[in-house]
């Protein structure tokens, strides 16, 4: 199988397309229906997802967080399946579920929607594909960023986009939306220099894969490690950068890629880190905005992008490596990263 064969390459190329249309949505959207009487200041936001997109309400309550100064949380939707009374602080709680499915036909996504239904919470939905989910609140924001293929890719970072663009608006951070149109332009600038650097690193087989970031940025790491899994076959794992020193670092070898997504907070201690796994033979991959000699000394690939918007105005962009790079390895190793084993494009549970 080729390259050019590969339509989730496509996809993942056509993202600034993809959020040049959300954002002309999201821009002349009418958000009253969505959010009245539920901003983050009078109700508890909390973003509920399965797998991609439980990482995705990750960097999207930690955007939530930052902006509004207020609170927010993510969590698995079998959470509030088995779980429920670690989820609410209380039964008098105020809470805003903001439910996350690519398809809107995600079983466990569908049953909390059926839960909170039945208890008489109001939640909002985000999908692509609308299907059930749609119909289960008014509060529907369907975005114009349809896929074919198994993994997600364009989905997942025009959600967290359009998720990002909420609070800011909520925040009255106009800054913060006009930083996000930059976007779309960004990466076409970007990808025509590091896909083909990411498709020759990726030829070098190694065994285990294990990516790394702090904050916000944490979310992506784990998706980041997902994507890898997903389209080659290839076990990854994700860590706080700090925490790779205490224990897990005992992976590293030749063999072993560590990839840092570095943040401007924590740049000094998280570079300190990838700089020891070098130390420790292992294969090092670096996501900065901005990338220092040093850090360029010890990166087998360092990716700079050099954005000018809010450190978490970048989020999205900081994915698209991850989703490459899965592509690539999957297809070194004689796969098809539009068929993964094992998945399918929906989780559907039976009755």
């Amino acid at each position: 199988m080729t390259v050019h064969e590969v339509a989730t390459l496509s996809e993942i190329h056509s993202q600034p397309e993809v959020w040049q249309r959300c954002l002309e949505t999201l821009d002349n959207l009418n958000w009253e229906p969505l959010i009245a009487n539920r901003s983050p200041y009078t109700h508890k936001w909390i973003f509920v997802g399965c797998g991609t997109s439980y990482y995705l309400a990750q960097a999207a309550a930690a955007t939530c967080t930052t902006l509004t100064g207020t609170l927010a949380c993510a969590v698995p939707a079998s959470e509030i399946l088995l779980f429920p009374d670690l989820i609410t602080q209380g039964k008098d709680a105020a809470i805003f579920p903001i439910l996350i499915s690519r398809s809107g036909h995600t079983s466990e996504v569908l049953q909390v929607a059926e839960v909170l239904q039945q208890a008489g919470v109001e939640f909002m939905a985000i999908t692509c594909d609308g299907n059930e989910l749609a119909t289960m609140t008014p509060r529907t924001l369907k975005l114009p960023a349809a896929e074919s293929s198994i993994v997600m890719t364009s989905s997942f970072t025009s959600m967290l986009m359009s998720l990002q663009y909420l609070s800011a608006r909520m925040a009255r951070r106009d800054d913060f939306i006009e930083a996000l149109h930059l976007l779309p332009a960004e990466l076409s600038r970007l990808l025509p220099i590091y896909a083909p650097q990411i498709e020759a690193f990726a030829q070098v087989p190694v065994v285990d894969v294990a990516f790394l970031a702090q904050g916000p940025f944490y979310g992506i790491a784990s998706e980041t490690a997902l994507k890898v899994m997903e389209s080659s076959s290839t076990y990854a794992q994700y860590f706080h950068t700090l925490e790779f020193r205490h224990g897990p670092k005992s992976i590293v070898s030749e063999n072993v890629l560590v990839g840092a997504l570095l943040s401007e907070k924590g740049y000094a201690e998280e570079s300190a880190v990838l700089r020891e796994m070098k130390e420790l033979n292992g294969r090092t991959l670096a996501i900065a905005n901005h990338i220092t000699p040093e850090v360029a000394a010890c990166a087998d690939l360092a990716i700079e992008l050099n954005l000018p918007v809010p450190e978490l105005a970048r989020l999205i962009v900081y994915v698209v490596w991850g989703q490459l790079l899965g592509s690539y390895i999957g297809l070194r190793k004689g796969m098809n990263p539009d068929a993964p084993r094992h998945l399918s494009r929906v989780v559907t549970l039976a009755e």
